[in-house]
């Protein structure tokens, strides 16, 4: 490779990584990733049956997970 080649290749990653960097002090800076009100809101209007159901969903999976499992573990084939 040419060297003025490399020379603007140093350049141009040199400036586009100021600028992310630029960008997420400017995000950290202005709250830009403070999101506290909608995880608190979130907690707070979850009701008990939401939960519940998010429970049974996590053990649903669960199930199919461990019966895929035993499947395997018993040389289960699908027909071609």
């Amino acid at each position: 490779m040419d060297n003025w080649l490399v020379v603007m290749m140093l350049g141009a990653s040199t400036l586009l990584g100021a600028l992310g960097l630029w960008a997420l002090l400017w995000g950290l800076r202005t709250g830009q990733f403070d999101d506290t009100k909608k995880f608190l809101d979130g907690a707070h209007l979850d009701s008990e049956e939401a939960l519940h159901d998010a429970i049974d969903m996590e053990n649903r999976k669960k199930e199919i997970l461990k019966k895929r499992e035993e499947k395997k573990e018993n040389g289960y084939r699908p027909p071609d």
